[in-house]
């Protein structure tokens, strides 16, 4: 857990990016507390069920963020593909942003998900 959180998920492994240990350190608990085989048996679960015939029921407004650096889950593999299949849907890419966005860009995505719910 700390491997993923101080590189990939946070983006620490970028050039110039500046860790936080906070983060890592929160990331690495929340993981504790899930019990490995939960945690393996959920990303097992997200990772190999095919969404496409429920993304493509969608009929009400569906906001889509991602960021555009996700090493964890790829934006046009995610977001992108999901955006052709819900067409209606908004799209927001967050530039240079990592998987672990509700850290990182916790007060963009705040901003966005109220300005979304209140339209």
């Amino acid at each position: 857990y700390r491997d993923i959180a101080s590189g990939p998920f946070f983006g620490f492994n970028r050039p110039g990016a500046i860790a936080s240990q906070g983060m890592i350190d929160s990331f690495w608990l929340q993981g504790m507390m899930g019990g490995h085989k939960n945690t393996y048996d959920s990303i097992v679960a997200f990772s190999q069920t095919d969404f496409t015939e429920d993304l493509k029921k969608f009929d009400v407004p569906t906001l889509i963020i991602h960021g555009d650096d996700d090493q964890i889950v790829l934006i046009d593999a995610a977001a992108r593909a999901s955006k052709t299949l819900v067409p209606h849907a908004e799209l927001k890419v967050y530039a240079g942003a990592p998987h672990g966005i509700t850290d990182t860009h916790k007060d963009q995505l705040n901003a966005d998900l109220l300005a979304f719910a209140k339209t």
